[in-house]
């Protein structure tokens, strides 16, 4: 009589076990937050918005914990606000105290002018002269806490960077107040933001363009090919992305399909540099299209405050849905709007689940902790 183990060598190879398929980066789904740096307008601010911009103090009443806070829950996309200031001191004398003197108002001490606005660097901040407040300051700060948080958690779910290089004007939705313009972004700065990028986080910690690239000759390419990184390879990285389309031109400039670049541009599917698409409004079809397509796609569960007052989740189921790989929203689990409870999470609270569009159908959630 065959032993179990003959008789199982004897066994159909359709009846054997299959070993489960490895995930790929763009293959999971995450919760970012929106302006993680935000640490909230200071009372008196938010009083003068209110008098003289009502529907706009409402859209920028939210805020943050510090950037460990919402790694340790679970968050793995942030959104960082950047402002070049080549010179230094361009931020460091805010018209917003003089805007609340002129209602009667007495200046907080934190809308006064701050010592860490004084330096040459990259600021972060989220509206020039009345919203200055960020819970870490400036750029290099920011990637120097997630860096090491980043060393106290060597597996963690890669972490997803949006970067939005706020240039030109300045705030246009108060009436009758000319805001401090914003220095546009030269080419040389755009250098300097990846070599800042690299000199903080090393090179061994970045997911970039040449990594996704591989031998393909585009992003787009690439992509399509399913040659984004394995999840085990991706593990303790960090993904550098940019929110504005503005930024394309000046950083291709003679880095086609972005060689040699550290950050993901916001690009249209077809395009050379197309890996990294944003749909913060959907709809919920085309995302699950572009997830299928193999591109790597952010959405937002809520905005301006709305769903955080009215409780409505139509948006966020549809969010989570989509397969969008980050659902962006003003309010984590741990951070539920005041108004109504409203809050988007991951099912168990957790840092990542398998995409409900992509993933293979053996995708195991409890395989992604961390």
């Amino acid at each position: 009589m065959a032993t179990l183990v003959e008789f199982s060598a004897m066994m159909p190879s359709s009846f054997a076990a299959k070993k489960p398929q490895e995930l790929r980066l763009n293959q999971i789904q995450v919760i970012g937050t929106h302006n993680s740096y935000h640490s909230g307008m200071s009372p008196v601010a938010m009083t003068w918005l209110q008098r003289v911009a009502p529907k706009h103090a409402e859209e920028l009443d939210y805020r943050h914990g510090d950037i460990k806070t919402q790694l340790d829950h679970g968050v793995r996309q942030l959104e960082i606000d950047i402002y070049v200031d080549r010179e230094g001191d361009h931020f460091t004398h805010p018209r917003g105290p003089a805007w609340e003197q002129e209602e009667g108002l007495r200046p907080d001490a934190g809308d006064l002018p701050s010592p860490a606005m004084r330096e040459q660097d990259f600021k972060v901040l989220h509206i020039v002269d009345i919203d200055q407040h960020s819970n870490c300051e400036p750029l290099r700060t920011c990637l120097g806490q997630i860096r090491d948080w980043s060393d106290a958690h060597p597996d963690h779910i890669p972490i997803f960077v949006l970067l939005e290089t706020k240039q030109g004007k300045g705030d246009g939705s108060v009436p009758n107040h000319t805001f401090t313009a914003a220095e546009p972004f030269a080419p040389e700065d755009y250098d300097r933001l990846d070599y800042e990028l690299r000199h903080v986080l090393m090179n061994k910690r970045l997911i970039v363009p040449d990594t996704v690239r591989g031998r393909f000759e585009t992003l787009d390419e690439a992509v399509r090919s399913k040659n984004w990184p394995l999840l085990s390879q991706s593990r303790g990285k960090i993904v550098f992305l940019f929110d504005q389309k503005h930024d394309n031109v000046p950083y291709l400039l003679n880095h086609p399909a972005l060689r040699g670049r550290v950050v993901f541009t916001n690009a249209e599917p077809g395009d050379a540099d197309a890996a990294f698409v944003k749909r913060n409004n959907g709809p919920e079809a085309d995302i699950r299209r572009l997830v299928t397509l193999g591109y790597l796609v952010r959405t937002r569960a809520d905005e301006g405050t709305r769903e955080g007052r009215s409780g409505d989740t139509a948006k966020r189921d549809a969010a989570l849905r989509s397969g969008a790989q980050i659902v962006s929203t003003d309010y984590p689990w741990f951070e539920p709007a005041r108004w109504s409870g409203y809050t988007v999470a991951l099912p168990g609270q957790s840092a990542a689940r398998c995409n409900p569009v992509d993933a293979p159908g053996d995708c195991d959630n409890a395989s992604l902790v961390q």
